[in-house]
């Protein structure tokens, strides 16, 4: 019906205009039309910041790739290289055997992979033949695994460097035997538990859940990881300055990234589990102490590094005693992500017979995953870009600095127009922000799931 045949049936009966408005049901804006257009404000806004924050990025990339040698290697008023050149990449690297040294890695780490997993095959082929829950079939699997893998790695590497195993079986020994140890202690779990802990082993895997390239995979990350301390036992790297600083900044990073995550888990525990006197005097304390910056402390720091020897040439241990030795005060989010772990799990298993350390360590932190990963990351991230305390506890000793204060002296001592330290410091800048990018890319999940998780309850 039409809107006049609508009116002429309203006036028959009696109804005014007035009322008739009123009975017309009006229209109403969709609420999912509504939502719709909010979302696509929030995206076009996030993506204008998403790329307002990249282009600084993309200018670092695009400049490292122009040469210093055919163009100005200082700053330009162009943005796109005349020439797209890697002379930047290669002076990083100059005088390093570092790509060579890589590439028998690399190899050494293949051919044993190879050998490991065609090993596993047969040794599984043997323990089917038995029980599944005979643990020496089990034990024999783990120890061949270990000991012909290793074994394969060892000999490889000494070859690939051209060097005579007789006058390298100690260090290779060494090697050899804490592989060796690292797998007997995976070894003791898997008896009791049921060969859980034994297929976490890669390579393991039941023949539906892996396929033969994931097998492959897992193996050559394992042996390429081992390879590299193995051949700075037996012949170490060749390094240019910049990778001289990069593993600097590599060795702090790491020592840091574990001792700081032990520490903050165990204090995050302690405060979120224990009820002890002085447990909130301990919290307030430390929440006060946390609203002044570090940097008043500095001159302090530097005095105690310096009377320690910590300073200067000894600059790498002292930066790792900075970063950890007030760590234990950043314990917020941790603790607040284990006041979400509920208690009667550690209850049940203190009746048990556990100790507090084994429900800490077998009950809390599988649970407990994505913090111990956000703790991680974030005590990685924190040595990788620092420069002020760096700078100050290096000092003029530049060759025992981390890339930030090595990258800031090429752009500090050299004129950006008219020297080619601007590329290279480009350059240096894209290779130091690429690990950490994949890092956060790959535990990005894990690193939202820790905030979040943390930030429930505190």
């Amino acid at each position: 019906m039409s809107k006049d045949q609508i009116s002429e049936a309203y006036g028959a009966a009696g109804m005014s205009s007035q009322s008739m408005e009123q009975a017309v049901p009006k229209k109403t804006r969709s609420k999912k039309g509504h939502e719709r257009r909010v979302n696509t404000t929030i995206y076009v806004i996030l993506t204008l910041i998403s790329i307002i924050w990249l282009i600084p990025f993309v200018f670092l990339v695009l400049q490292s790739f122009r040469s210093y040698i055919t163009e100005s290697g200082g700053q330009v008023a162009y943005l796109l290289p005349k020439q797209w050149s890697l002379d930047s990449y290669k002076y990083l690297f100059e005088g390093s055997d570092f790509f060579p040294w890589c590439g028998k890695a690399i190899v050494a780490a293949c051919a044993a992979a190879l050998v490991q997993v065609a090993l596993l095959s047969v040794l599984k082929k043997i323990a089917s033949q038995g029980s599944s829950s005979n643990a020496a079939l089990r034990l024999l699997l783990l120890g061949g695994m270990l000991l012909a893998g290793g074994v394969a790695l060892v000999m490889l590497t000494v070859a690939a460097h051209g060097q005579d195993l007789l006058g390298n079986i100690p260090r290779a020994l060494l090697t050899l035997a804490l592989y060796v140890a690292a797998g007997s202690i995976l070894g003791r779990g898997c008896i009791k538990q049921d060969d859980r802990l034994l297929r976490t082993i890669s390579g393991y895997e039941e023949e539906g859940k892996s396929s033969a390239f994931r097998k492959l995979a897992g193996q050559f990350g394992a042996f390429f990881t081992l390879s590299m301390p193995l051949q700075c036992l037996l012949k170490p790297m060749k390094t240019s300055q910049f990778l001289n600083w990069y593993g600097n900044t590599l060795i702090i990073a790491l020592f840091v990234s574990v001792l700081q995550t032990a520490i903050v888990l165990s204090v995050s525990y302690a405060l979120s589990r224990l009820r002890f006197k002085g447990r909130k005097l301990i919290m307030n304390t430390v929440l006060v102490l946390g609203l002044f910056p570090g940097f008043l402390t500095m001159l302090t720091l530097y005095f105690l590094l310096s009377n320690m020897n910590l300073t200067g040439e000894g600059s790498v241990p002292g930066l790792i005693l900075i970063y950890v030795a007030s760590s234990g005060m950043g314990y917020y989010i941790s603790k607040g992500f284990f006041d979400t772990i509920p208690k009667s799990l550690d209850e049940s298993a203190r009746i048990d017979g556990a100790t507090r350390f084994q429900v800490f360590l077998k009950i809390i932190m599988p649970l407990a995953k994505p913090i111990v990963i956000y703790t991680v990351l974030m005590a990685f991230m924190a040595p990788w870009g620092d420069y002020i305390f760096a700078s100050y506890v290096v000092g003029t000793k530049y060759d025992y600095g981390n890339v930030a204060v090595g990258l800031y002296r090429w752009v500090n001592e050299a004129s950006l127009k008219t020297e080619g330290f601007f590329t290279r410091f480009c350059a240096g800048g894209v290779l130091v922000a690429l690990p950490i990018t994949l890092l956060f890319m790959a535990l990005q999940k894990y690193y939202v799931e820790g905030v979040t998780g943390g930030a429930v309850k505190g």
